[in-house]
């Protein structure tokens, strides 16, 4: 298997969200849980997307792992490397950002990376170095309020050069419009004067068109999905890689239970969960009862009592503000731990139960059920809501379908549509 084009993700939603990305544009595309065991037997593709759950860890563990995933990526081929992270640049001063920035590009022997969160098509744009969620700046977006990665800091130029050992430019939107030749010419003489790094503006998908092209020409680029898309369509264009109709995987019926687990605190999940009250049986857990080490045995009788009559719903996601009191009086990292672990151990005791097809919302959430359920990988299939596809399961004891759902994503019937979906 020889790459056109290898990724790393530092969540396993955002990592979803790309291999749709890719997928959509033609792209042969598998996610995999880690770096792949080497008797692991991948189907022959044309990218491969690396989850990593290293967003919100220790920056030099982020920097140890996110280099060996660029190893394994470089030894199957691939001449570059996207680092993707999340579209809300979610990040500490101390990074992860920056950190594994600065040692990819290292390891590269690259003067300059070129660094976008940028995807139009789910409402993030950046212009002059300021990342907007939709009409509104990121700092004055829900992101201000992230239990882990709190983003008071809109211009991302700022937020970067925190984080980064070396200085960080900017290739405005004016610069972009010329086409390739004039992002060519800035980048170079940003590296005459120092810089390692530059935030790139795009506001239109023509946009991530033109950085894309330009990044491809580089052995290293961080963004998020929108990067990709520009990364993907370069490929195409240039007649590297010959574009597919995507499969759609999902038609492959696999039958079984469906349960929805939801540890997102986000605006959009907390929309949703609400939705599907009407729809399907949810219970809510009670973070104080689970972290007084009351474990999942009673949330797990109540999925017992309902899995055979149809899909069920279990969210331990809370407000801000509640979120805000449990992490006072027990610790954020306690808190965000317990409650993870508790949403793993009832993933992992409802697949034993026979579910097999299982929806996840929240990032860390995921990352944790998909680490408990040991499974290695995935093919891409269908598109649940844009960033959210449909994923089968490779390497698994059994066949199943997952989806894997970022916080903020889908709309207020995500449940119900991704069922429809996961046959």
């Amino acid at each position: 298997m020889t790459l056109a084009l290898g990724c790393i993700a530092d969540d396993y939603t955002g990592a979803s969200d790309l291999a749709n990305t890719l997928t959509r544009c033609g792209l042969r595309t598998v996610q995999t849980i880690g770096i792949p065991a080497d008797d692991l037997e991948l189907p022959e593709v044309d990218a491969v997307v690396v989850s990593l759950k290293s967003r919100s860890i220790e920056p030099g563990l982020a920097v140890e792992r996110s280099r060996a995933a660029e190893k394994w990526i470089r030894g199957r081929g691939a001449s570059h490397v996207l680092f993707k992270i999340c579209s809300t640049f979610d990040s500490t001063d101390r990074g992860n950002i920056g950190p594994v920035m600065d040692a990819l590009r290292a390891d590269a022997d690259e003067a300059i990376v070129l660094v976008t969160p940028a995807f139009p098509e789910t409402g993030r744009t950046v212009y002059q170095g300021n990342l907007f969620v939709g009409s509104v700046p990121l700092s004055e977006s829900p992101l201000k309020d992230h239990p882990l990665n709190p983003m008071h800091d809109s211009n991302l130029v700022r937020v970067l050069a925190r984080q980064s050992a070396k200085t960080v430019g900017l290739l405005d939107l004016a610069t972009v419009a010329r086409g390739p030749d004039a992002v060519r010419a800035h980048l170079a003489d940003l590296i005459t004067h120092g810089f390692g790094a530059a935030i790139a503006d795009a506001v239109f998908a023509r946009d991530l068109e033109t950085i894309g092209a330009v990044a491809l020409e580089h052995r290293v680029s961080v963004g998020a999905s929108g990067l990709g898309l520009g990364l993907a369509r370069a490929l195409v264009a240039s007649g590297r890689v010959k574009a597919v109709a995507t499969t759609e995987l999902s038609a492959m019926a696999v039958g079984g239970a469906a349960a929805c687990l939801a540890g997102s605190c986000s605006q959009a999940t907390l929309r949703q969960i609400a939705h599907a009250e009407q729809t399907m049986p949810v219970l809510r857990l009670d973070p104080e009862r689970l972290l007084a080490g009351e474990g999942v045995g009673p949330a797990l009788a109540w999925a017992m009592d309902r899995l055979g009559k149809g899909p069920i719903l279990i969210a331990s996601s809370s407000t801000p503000d509640q979120v805000a009191a449990v992490q006072a009086r027990h610790g954020r990292d306690a808190a965000g731990h317990a409650i993870e672990q508790a949403m793993a151990d009832l993933a992992e005791a409802l697949v034993q139960a026979g579910v097999r097809r299982l929806v996840v919302a929240g990032g860390e959430t995921s990352g944790a059920v998909v680490d408990r359920l040991g499974i290695p990988g995935f093919l891409v299939g269908a598109e649940i809501a844009a960033g959210v596809p449909v994923l089968r399961a490779v390497g698994a004891p059994a066949p199943m379908l997952l989806a894997l759902k970022s916080g903020n994503f889908g709309g207020v019937d995500f449940f119900a549509d991704a069922l429809a979906l996961m046959r």
